[in-house]
This record gives structure tokens, C-alpha cells and sequence, in this order.
């Protein structure tokens, strides 16, 4: 709603007909009829309204008010107040509703004899549309008259209130009416005015509103109900609180069935009522969530085959070991702890020595090689490893280079043990030293001596040379 200037409160622009200039005195109605909002009002659509029983005068009218705060940017008033009426003797009527989507507004139907005589609806909301062409999203309104109320800006109960108007802005005799939403409807009647200085023409008012009720003012005149726009307010207490205007037909915003029928009166049900209902908006979002759901049970069930069918390679993969033997070579009864015994590693033999060499060997069935044994090293001989031996000729060059106790070693000593060169022509029995074969644990866990160590050296086949027969 638009402010008035100070002191005055100016109030929303509104365009209607003339009414009847003769007002009776006050008193609260009791409708002989009613009325139906016929469809969900919907932005710059057209909205039919029809009389509902029996006992009204026609021709009839709905008086169309604004309620709330503007819904546009900027709170910006594009909307009027609308004072249409009936044709002839006819019980409906439809009209384009100039209001922007979630915006509200009250109706209130009267018959040719009283104001608000078939009822008075709830505010109801505007539903969206594509069409927004009929009203200006950037320009206020106007009414073309302003009235004041003193004190300004308040109703307080049982409390004389002054409500004048600029004389030379209005043409005819202005009405003034109240409106409660979903309750009453009423006109303020007055017989006389009294001008008054820096405020106008104008007279004075006893509400009989009880404290907490919200009634609308509206003012028109010979141009219609509307040209003066209206304004809400909360009856209040005031400092001195009095009750003695009240009696039982004094009207208030009590709970009770608002006339109009069913419309929207909220923004859920404005969008579940738009395009003729709501049983046609739920469609879509029971189809995706359907879709959705399916879409997920698929979705559980390829992860869950995936899952199986990882478990079971796992599964394959974890019981299959290495196995050195064929199957023809496995023992039925061979336990892992058997494995050192049923393949018990054997040291390379190279050809036995030949017959004209001058260290022969000395122990029966060693063959010519590396060997284990009392060596040059006087190391204890194995009794638990094939032995052979290992030639040696004078310059040395049948053992392997670097060879510890040999004179290419640069040792200083003869690979016999410290022996003499002068007798290294007499046959001596062969130079032995002890050699641990490396047993890899792909084949069980080998014996390690106690108190050896282990040098684990490639051959060097490339200084083994054997002397023609």
C-alpha cells in the first residue's frame, strides 16, 4: 500500500463506478447469500465469480481489494482496487484480474440494497501465469482522493476518531466503508461534517471494533468505491480502555467460514492449485521419483555383483602357491616342513680332474670343482656336503682370481697354505674350502650353519680351463 503525505496516510489507487450516495446508519449484517470464487485466481486470467442461495436484491457487485505487501521488485503498487458489477439480474460475473502472482486480495459481494450483504472472503492469493501484460511492474498507483483519519494513522475501540478529506479532490459525497476479512462488511455512515483548519472537511467516528481485529478502510465517491483507495489496521486498546460501545453484534475478526468457496490462500497452495489443481502437478514429481528409485536399485545391484565376483577371484587367487613339483611328483602326504627333504639342493659338479694333472684328488669321489673341506683356510670340512676339489698350477691359473691364499690374490702365500714353491711340485693332496650353497625359501627354508658366514659369489666359468687329454 502506498503512504500518505504527513499527516495524512495515502493509500493504494483504485478505479470503480459510482454507488448510491444515500448511506443508512451502521448496523451489522447477517447474509441472506453468498458467493463462489468458481476457479483458482491466476495472474492477468479472468476470474469468475458467482451468487451462491437465495434472498439477495440484484443487480449485485464484487468489490476486489488488495491485501498485503506487493509481491513485485521494490515493493512496487500496481494493483487497484476493482469495483465490478453484475449484468442486469445475472448471478455471475468474470473480469481479467490486473494482479501480479503471489500478490492477495479480498472480495467482498453486496446486493443493490446493502454493502457486503452476501459475505466477505479470506485473502485470497493470485497463482502464476505466463501472461504478465496486464499491469506496469515499475509504476505506483494512485487513488484520486486521499482521506485522513485523527489520530493519525490508528483505530482505537470505543475511541472517537476524526476521518476528513481535501473537499476540492472529491466530487460527490464520499463513502466510507470497513472491511474484515473473512467477517463483515460494513459502510460508516455520518450525517453531518464539520470543516476544521489545516485538515478539511470531514466527521467523527465511534468504532465499535473490538481490540486485536484487522479491518480495512475504503473510501470512494461518485467515480466508485475505489477512487480513494483503502488501508488496513489493528483496533487498539488505547491508554484509557473502553468497552462501552461494545455489544454482541459488535463485529471482530473472530474464526469463522469465510465467503468465496475454496481458493488458494497461501503460496504452497497457489503453486499445487496452478494450471486447475493439484493432482495434475504431482505427476511429475511421483514419475521422477519412481524413475529415481529404480535408477538406484539397479545401481545396488551391479555393485553388489561386482563385489561377489571380486570376493570370488580373490578367493581363487589366495589359495594357489608356488609349486615346484609336477603333479606326479607331489606325495599325497608331504606336509610344508617336508618340503627341505623332498628337494634337498645339490652344488653344480664340473668334470672330474684330468689325469696329468699334478694335484690329484685325495678324496675318494670328489670330483674337480669347488669344494668343501680342510683348506687353506683350515676351516672344519663338512660332512654333510659333497665334496670336490679344486687344481691349482704354478701360475695359478685354474683358480678364480683373488682367490684368498693363492699368490694372484697378492697374499704372498701359495694356494696350498702357506706352502713353498720348491715343494709345490710334490703331489699334495687338494686345497679344500668351505662353501655354503644358497637354498632359496621358494623350496623350504634352509639349514644355516652355526658360526659360518655366507659369501654368496657368481662362477667365473671364463678362468676354468681344462688341459687336453
Amino acid at each position: 500500500m502506498l503512504s500518505p503525505t504527513v499527516p495524512s496516510r495515502r493509500f493504494s489507487p483504485m478505479y470503480a463506478l459510482a454507488t448510491s450516495g444515500a448511506v443508512a446508519a451502521w448496523m451489522p449484517l447477517v447474509s441472506a447469500f453468498s458467493f463462489n470464487i468458481n476457479s483458482p485466481p491466476q495472474q492477468c486470467s479472468n476470474l469468475s465469480i458467482s451468487i451462491t442461495g437465495s434472498g439477495g436484491t440484484p443487480p449485485y457487485r464484487a468489490l476486489i481489494l488488495p491485501s498485503g505487501n506487493s509481491p513485485l521488485p521494490n515493493e512496487i503498487e500496481a494493483r487497484t482496487i476493482v469495483d465490478q458489477p453484475f449484468d442486469g439480474d445475472s448471478t455471475s460475473v468474470s473480469f481479467k484480474l490486473k494482479y501480479p502472482a503471489l500478490s492477495q486480495f479480498i472480495i467482498v459481494v453486496s446486493d443493490s440494497k446493502t454493502f457486503g450483504s452476501g459475505g466477505t472472503s479470506g485473502a485470497a492469493i493470485v497463482t502464476n501465469s505466463s501472461d504478465a501484460t496486464c499491469f506496469d511492474p515499475k509504476t505506483n498507483v494512485q487513488p484520486n482522493f486521499f482521506y485522513n483519519l485523527e489520530p493519525a494513522n490508528q483505530i482505537v475501540q470505543c475511541t472517537s476518531t476524526r476521518i476528513w478529506w481535501d473537499p476540492s479532490l472529491v466530487k460527490g459525497n464520499p463513502t466510507i466503508y470497513g472491511v474484515i476479512p473473512g467477517g463483515e462488511s460494513f459502510n460508516i455512515p455520518y450525517s453531518s461534517t464539520t470543516t476544521v483548519a489545516n485538515q478539511g472537511v470531514g466527521f467523527n467516528w465511534t468504532p465499535k471494533l473490538r481490540t486485536g481485529t484487522t479491518v480495512f478502510l475504503g473510501a470512494g465517491d461518485d467515480r466508485g468505491l475505489g477512487s480513494g483507495g483503502s488501508v488496513s489496521y489493528i483496533v487498539s486498546a488505547g491508554t484509557n480502555p473502553s468497552t462501552g460501545c461494545l455489544d454482541n453484534s459488535s463485529p471482530s475478526s473472530t474464526a469463522g467460514s469465510p465467503a468465496g468457496g475454496s481458493y488458494p490462500t497461501s503460496t504452497e497452495e497457489a503453486e499445487s492449485s496452478k494450471n486447475g489443481g493439484g493432482s495434475n502437478s504431482n505427476a511429475g514429481p511421483i514419475a521422477g521419483g519412481v524413475v529415481a528409485g529404480v535408477a538406484v536399485i539397479c545401481a545396488f545391484i551391479l555393485v553388489l555383483i561386482f563385489f561377489r565376483r571380486r570376493k570370488r577371484f580373490h578367493n581363487q587367487h589366495s589359495k594357489e602357491r608356488t609349486d615346484l613339483f609336477t603333479d606326479n611328483e607331489w606325495p599325497d602326504s608331504a606336509r610344508e616342513g617336508e618340503i627341505a627333504h623332498l628337494a634337498a639342493p645339490e652344488p653344480y659338479i664340473v668334470p672330474t680332474e684330468p689325469a696329468h694333472s699334478e694335484v690329484g684328488s685325495t678324496v675318494p669321489g670328489s670330483h674337480y670343482g669347488y669344494g668343501v673341506g680342510n683348506g687353506a683356510g683350515g676351516l672344519r670340512p663338512s660332512t654333510e656336503r659333497r665334496m670336490s676339489t679344486v687344481s691349482a698350477s704354478t701360475d695359478g691359473d685354474l683358480l678364480r682370481p683373488n682367490t684368498p691364499g693363492t699368490s694372484t690374490s697378492g697374499a704372498g702365500t701359495s694356494a696350498w697354505g702357506g706352502m713353498s714353491n720348491a715343494s709345490r711340485k710334490t703331489p699334495q693332496g687338494p686345497t679344500l674350502r668351505p662353501v655354503n650353497i644358497i637354498q632359496h625359501e621358494d623350496a623350504g627354508a634352509p639349514d644355516e650353519p652355526e658360526g659360518e658366514e655366507t659369501v654368496e659369489l657368481p662362477p667365473a666359468y671364463t678362468n676354468l680351463r681344462r688341459e687336453e687329454r
